[in-house]
């Protein structure tokens, strides 16, 4: 049978087309670069991992004049907590650490019952060295989980400590109270030995946000350059900004606060500072300290060179503290460390 003209030039363009779809799906099939895997990933909080069941270890550090040289760990800390501890306004940290390696956090010292409230806030287990008198009360009232260094301390060197002790005495040149160290590894020891349980579903105190949170453009916002902390004329806290990190650095008394772990002055990406009422509950005013630290009121968050107004409120000492800002929002948080400073009514508290 004879094709004519039409008929070849329809076979023609089959063939044609035959190829082209043949030679598009061999196209296809090449190992091509996968688009999606090239894009670039959404940014993941690095500060603690938020899918992460660990229970945080808080720590009670001490701040006295004769400590801080000799501070270790707080750089590795995702949240430190600073309140008042004496009358005549010195200090106490609670560092709280999750999932962390951070091999020397100290100097630590007794815990007073009002840190309690913030240990229970994060459904925490405590490090410490000893307790006020109240404290060792609801320490066992409240069941808290908690590893004493009086019962698992040593006065020996780490290297040289028994299985059975999770804290040891440092060499430093200074007082013994203020030499007394552990390790995460070393507390997780004794929460084993404990038999703590180590996961919760509380979640965590805050959100965070991995991109940088436009603070500039916020209501209430101001600048923030220098933050000057009164927590008394013992005791006072200033923050610079350094635009070159978007952090904090952390001076006390008007010097650079050092981390003896890396020998580096301590940077801060979110400060949280509020006021709440404070009073001595016992004769002599170097013993005890009341914080009234259920209630409301405002405060500031303060991160990236600028500060926000927001407010506070604690319902119950073992409730969350919630910060939210004017409009009722949740604060979240930028992505890394953070302080709260706890500050007494009558003190001073200057943003420049």
């Amino acid at each position: 049978m004879k094709l004519d003209k039409k008929n070849l030039l329809r076979i023609g363009m089959g063939v044609l087309i035959l190829v082209v779809v043949v030679g598009v799906f061999i196209f296809l099939k090449k190992d091509k670069p996968n688009t999606k895997r090239n894009e670039e990933k959404p940014k993941e909080v690095t500060i603690i991992d938020e899918n992460s069941k660990s229970r945080p270890i808080a720590f009670t550090i001490d701040n006295s004049d004769d400590a801080r040289p000799f501070h270790s760990g707080l750089q590795k800390a995702y949240l430190v907590y600073e309140m008042i501890n004496y009358a005549d306004g010195r200090t106490r940290f609670l560092a709280m650490f999750k999932d962390s390696d951070a091999e020397k956090i100290g100097p630590i010292r007794s815990v007073r019952h009002y840190h309690l409230d913030y240990v229970l806030e994060n459904d925490a287990i405590l490090a410490h060295w000893g307790e006020s008198t109240i404290a060792k009360t609801n320490l066992a009232k409240l069941k808290i989980d908690n590893v004493d260094g009086i019962t698992y301390g040593s006065d020996s060197y780490k290297d040289n400590i028994k299985s059975n002790n999770y804290f040891w005495t440092g060499k430093e040149d200074t007082n013994i109270s203020h030499k007394r160290f552990s390790s995460i590894e070393l507390i997780n020891k004794g929460i084993e030995k404990l038999k703590y349980t180590k996961e919760t579903d509380e979640g965590n105190l805050f959100k965070y946000s991995a991109s940088d949170l436009d603070v500039k453009n916020m209501e209430n916002s101001n600048s923030a350059n220098k933050i000057d902390i009164y927590f008394s004329n013992n005791n006072y806290v200033t923050y610079e900004y350094d635009e070159k990190t978007n952090s904090y650095k952390r001076f006390v008394k008007g010097k650079e606060h050092i981390d003896n772990l890396t020998n580096e002055q301590i940077t801060v990406k979110n400060i949280i500072t509020y006021k709440v009422k404070n009073y001595t509950i016992a004769n002599n005013p170097n013993i005890l300290q009341e914080l009234e630290n259920v209630g409301k009121g405002e405060g500031y968050y303060i991160t990236d060179g600028y500060a926000v107004k927001i407010n506070w409120s604690k319902e119950c000492h073992d409730c969350k503290t919630k910060y939210t800002y004017d409009n009722g929002n949740e604060v979240i948080l930028n992505d890394g460390n953070t302080f709260i400073e706890i500050m007494p009514t009558n003190r001073d508290l200057k943003i420049s």
